[in-house]
């Protein structure tokens, strides 16, 4: 079994110095990473041959940087015959021939000999990865910044002795030993982030003799628990039980206090130390309504899973889609008005309908909001997490039309629903939350 614990670390001041620089030096190499990855597809695939602007000499895709030389030299790998006596492909990833370089990286450039040389390599790996999420339809690899490159890895070379940890090229470091670590389990990983109140490691652990949790065969499952992810109540399930939503950042009293420090941070001046100790407090603001909302969903995931039930049963949501900004709307019979409409620049003409027509996203914004402090994606993770740890089964359900469906006849009408009450105008069932029920059975 493959699992992960956290732990809040107690590093010295010169030990959290060092970690700062590793963190600026890592996302340096990450972003000429990427960037040497972008230089090669272009020089590749769209300019071809090119001169070289320091060796001022022709180039073209099998002598640039990525496909042939450079630090690492030779693209291909030794060719190695499988088990069968077919040869493997020899040819080398990108991040493998980057991998590579390292070494030459260290020499040119000291400083970069203070890093371990497992995060440099897993800090190439999560380029590979980025790439990866690419390829299979997310989005293309972003350039880092601060803000959003926080953390780095160890492969190996990690020891924990009571509450105490090991790194590598940092030395032993204290931590908060909140949770024991099971016997005979052993460290494959660590991964260390750095948050506004401090800094955190994530520990993986394995023992190869512990089975992994598995889930009851589908159709062993006698009986369903259907929840409903709500705004107003933030679940509602199938026996008639609510749980509240607390609102953590849309309270009346949270989004007041946002609003004055927000204000505080705009009144500063740009760069100055002011503005970083108010967006520090303003932060540090965030971070505590997240642990609020963190610790609240994993007590209605366990309340929610340890109910009798052999399945729960989830709508399967499309919250990126929900989140999304309404469509532009634009009035065809008349050219009067105060929009602007945006042109291509090619065509160069003015818009002659330039009026834009009320849309909704004004009243969509608190919606959104709302959405979104919600947390639905997260609790729904957490909920699948605890489900397979009991070996419950999670179903999930198409969410069209669920809750307008008359559980009785199966007419569809918008005018079926009034708030929480359900009236059916077709064959006059009423109840309250009824598609509930009818979707756990």
């Amino acid at each position: 079994m493959l699992t992960n614990y956290v732990y809040k670390l107690r590093p010295n001041v010169t030990q959290s110095i060092k970690m700062s620089g590793w963190l600026d030096m890592l996302r340096s190499t990450y972003n000429w990473s990427l960037g040497d990855r972008i230089a090669q597809y272009n020089q590749q695939f769209i300019q071809g041959d090119y001169c070289d602007i320091r060796t001022k000499g022709e180039a073209c895709p099998l002598t640039c940087f990525v496909s042939k030389n450079g630090a690492s030299a030779e693209p291909w790998k030794v060719a190695i015959a499988d088990k069968n006596g077919k040869l493997k492909n020899p040819w080398r990833s990108a991040g493998d021939i980057q991998i590579t370089a390292l070494p030459e990286l260290k020499r040119a450039r000291p400083w970069f000999s203070q890093i371990d040389s497992t995060v440099l390599q897993q800090n190439v790996k999560r380029l590979d990865s980025a790439y990866k999420n690419f390829f299979e339809g997310r989005g293309f690899p972003k350039f880092k910044n601060r803000s959003n490159f926080t953390s780095f890895t160890y492969q190996m070379g990690v020891k924990v002795q009571g509450s105490k940890i090991y790194l590598p090229k940092l030395g032993w470091m204290r931590f908060f030993n909140s949770r024991l670590i099971p016997d005979g389990f052993s460290l494959k990983a660590a991964t260390i982030r750095k948050r506004l109140d401090g800094w955190y490691v994530s520990v993986r652990i394995e023992d190869k003799n512990v089975p992994d949790y598995i889930s009851k065969p589908l159709a062993d499952v006698q009986s369903v628990l259907g929840c409903d992810l709500g705004i107003t109540k933030l679940v509602h399930l199938s026996d008639r039980y609510q749980i509240d939503n607390p609102k953590f950042s849309t309270n009346k009293k949270a989004k007041r206090t946002l609003k004055i420090r927000q204000r505080r941070v705009s009144k500063k001046v740009k760069g100055s130390k002011n503005r970083k100790k108010q967006a520090f407090k303003l932060g540090r603001f965030h971070k505590k309504i997240t642990d609020k909302r963190t610790a609240y969903q994993w007590d209605v995931a366990n309340r929610i899973v340890s109910r009798k039930v052999d399945a729960i049963a989830l709508e399967d949501l499309n919250i990126s889609g929900m989140l999304k900004r309404c469509k532009v709307k634009i009035d065809e019979n008349t050219g009067e008005g105060v929009g602007v409409l945006v042109v291509p620049v090619e065509s160069q003409l003015p818009n002659p309908k330039g009026r834009f027509l009320k849309n909704g996203q004004s009243r969509k914004k608190g919606l959104n909001r709302s959405i979104s402090d919600a947390g639905w994606s997260e609790l729904t993770l957490k909920i699948e997490y605890l489900a397979v740890k009991q070996g419950k089964v999670v179903i999930k359900i198409n969410p069209k039309h669920s809750s307008l469906e008359c559980r009785n006849c199966g007419h569809i009408d918008k005018s079926n629903r009034d708030g929480e009450k359900f009236i059916c105008t077709e064959c006059g069932y009423h109840g309250a939350n009824r598609w509930l029920e009818t979707k756990s059975q």
